[in-house]
């Protein structure tokens, strides 16, 4: 992980440190505002109150209309300010996917660089406590298919922090998928205002020989202890987090399975066109002579999430999808 220039440290909660980025990007930057649906609120935390200690017209609730409130985004980013929006929940940024993928994707590139759009879109997503099929996808690979848009997915709470500062610095418009279930997990944050998490740059979570995985957002706290498990059997495990899927840092992928030689992949959104494809077919074709073994997916079953918490389980993958999958990559299964 990139470290700050300063030692000092607090352990902060993964929405802790959220807020605590808002926080300081507000007092550093005045073009930076915040928008949202009941964002002084906050039901999952990283802005409640927040108006109360900085200049409460920079955070502003909105009408329930995302289709209004990232359209009136887009047109503050244009025109100078650096807007961090809310969409309370990551399935209903499906609402306002004009204003996202045909113009703030676009503007940069058809006014030829003249205009810029330095947006952040924050969107809680994945699987928690039977939300259902309306508040529990991961929608990140939609996004991936969009040229001009940067997509981000922390998956720890120093990550969270060093990645939201980039993004809210960053010239072009970026989707920050946060996971709810990891809300309340907890790390030692730096207290650095300047400190930052460069886009583009994965983490090597845990070194191993046997086999690569590549796990996204939540998926990597899964894939740690899959591995500590399967370390017990003898299987050494090397754990990707790609902290960002686009850019997406390729060299630190290939490296890592041109030393294993295999390849899982690991997400909680449906199988069919997700992460794990793409970067299965990246893979394939850039170190097809490495790999000893086709690539296994793990992901989420094809179908709408279910509220039963047991149906909800049989859909979710888990750790034990992803040591048989590890075991499958070598021949173990």
């Amino acid at each position: 992980m990139a470290e700050a220039t300063q030692s000092e440290t607090r352990n902060l909660a993964y929405f802790e440190a959220i807020r605590l980025a808002l926080k300081e990007e507000l007092e550093l930057d005045p073009t930076v505002i915040l928008m949202g649906e009941d964002i002084r609120y906050s039901i999952f935390g990283p802005t409640r109150d927040l108006h109360l200690e900085v200049d409460e017209r920079r955070v502003l609730d909105t009408p329930i209309t995302e289709s209004a409130f990232v359209g009136a985004a887009v047109g503050a980013a244009m025109t100078g300010l650096r807007p961090v929006v809310e969409i309370m929940f990551a399935d209903f940024i499906t609402v306002c996917m004009d204003q996202i993928i045909n113009q703030a994707a676009k503007i940069r590139f058809m006014t030829g660089g003249q205009v810029k759009v330095p947006l952040v879109v924050r969107a809680p997503g994945g699987y928690l406590n039977s939300s259902a099929a309306q508040h529990s996808q991961s929608l990140e690979a939609l996004f991936m298919h969009v040229p001009g848009l940067k997509i981000c997915l922390p998956s720890n709470p120093v990550d969270a922090k060093g990645l939201l500062k980039s993004a809210i610095r960053d010239d072009d418009p970026v989707l920050f998928f946060e996971h709810k279930a990891l809300y309340f997990s907890s790390d030692d944050v730096p207290l650095d205002p300047q400190f930052t998490v460069p886009l583009g740059q994965a983490a090597v979570v845990r070194e191993g020989s046997d086999v690569t995985v590549f796990a996204v957002s939540g998926m990597v706290s899964s894939a740690l202890s899959a591995a500590n498990s399967l370390a017990r059997e003898g299987i050494e495990v090397e754990v990707i987090d790609p902290r960002t899927l686009v850019p997406l840092d390729k060299p630190t992928l290939l490296d890592s399975v041109r030393k294993t030689g295999r390849l899982v992949t690991v997400e909680e959104g449906c199988l069919t066109g997700g992460v794990g494809a793409e970067i299965s077919a990246l893979v394939t074709s850039e170190a097809w002579d490495d790999l000893k073994g086709p690539v296994v997916r793990v992901a989420s079953r094809d179908q709408p999430i279910p509220f039963s918490p047991v149906l909800e389980a049989a859909c979710a993958p888990t750790t034990q999808d992803i040591a048989g999958a590890v075991r499958k990559c070598l021949g173990k299964a």
